[in-house]
């Protein structure tokens, strides 16, 4: 009897080029969003993502075929990719965008994100050719949102697990054991592949990618897409009428007794129970 063949991962880790996580955020004077005009870098939970991917790898070697980053954005957001590829990634796919285009909502990338998927699928000569692995950040920094993942897997009906903070695959079994975060502390969950993986912030610590992993990062492939290849309408479904900082804080008051706290509190309308 023959033994049956070693299933082959492959990975899709979908990463956003975000302002900085260092950079204090302004509202642009039209208080239409945010002030664009400043640093960015790979959004933090996505690079955990990409770590993730890089560390299977080198748990389970050859079993992971390949690892694949895609981003949605305009030219500048090749510069992600690239990051993408210096921590371990093997090639890339770019759905660009004008650069005067806001970014697209999380069900549209969700629909771009099946649509690459399923594109991938369909012509993949065998079953060890389809990606039945993606990998995100639970959400980006920009808009917090934190959707897209649980909308991909909805769209192509695959396992899904949120807010990981442990990650364990069994190729042998085809199953992926996950550690969830949740409110009371960890959730553990066992998941059929093909799924999708969103990560968490204890999940692992990003490495840093080394001057040579950079230098052979700009000769590894990268594919331009645009939403028509995909059949995908980023036309927005939501309409953002203004954007405003918060109100300054006003700062506290300091009382000398007891008397004068309940006084104080009396003024404010503050009843007791």
């Amino acid at each position: 009897m023959r033994p049956s063949a070693i299933r082959l991962l492959n990975i899709l880790v979908p990463v956003k080029r975000s302002v900085d996580y260092a950079v204090k955020i302004r509202v642009n004077p039209q208080q239409t969003g945010i002030d664009t005009n400043v640093k960015h870098s790979m959004n933090p939970f996505d690079e955990i993502a990409v770590e993730e991917a890089a560390i299977l790898r080198q748990k389970h070697k050859d079993a992971v075929k390949t690892i694949k980053a895609i981003t949605i954005g305009p030219s500048k957001s090749v510069d992600t990719l690239r990051t993408a590829l210096a921590m371990g990634a093997d090639s890339a796919i770019h759905v660009e965008i004008p650069e005067s285009q806001p970014s697209p909502e999380p069900l549209a990338v969700a629909k771009t994100l099946r649509a690459v998927i399923e594109r991938q699928n369909s012509a993949a000569a065998s079953d060890a050719d389809k990606i039945d692995l993606v990998i995100l950040g639970k959400q980006a920094i920009d808009d917090d949102l934190g959707v897209t993942g649980q909308m991909l897997a909805g769209l192509l009906g695959w396992s899904q697990a949120t807010f990981a903070s442990k990650v364990d695959v069994d190729i042998a079994k085809n199953e992926v054991l996950v550690v969830r975060e949740i409110d009371g502390g960890g959730e553990e969950i066992r998941c059929k592949l093909p799924m999708v993986i969103t990560t968490d912030l204890r999940l692992n610590v990003p490495r840093y990618a080394t001057l040579p992993n950079i230098m052979k990062a700009k000769k590894k492939p990268v594919e331009k897409l645009s939403p028509s290849d995909l059949g995908v309408d980023y036309t927005p479904q939501l309409e953002t009428l203004k954007v405003t900082e918060p109100p300054t804080r006003v700062g506290g008051g300091k009382v000398s007794n007891v008397d004068e706290l309940l006084a104080k509190l009396k003024e404010a309308g503050i009843q007791a129970a």
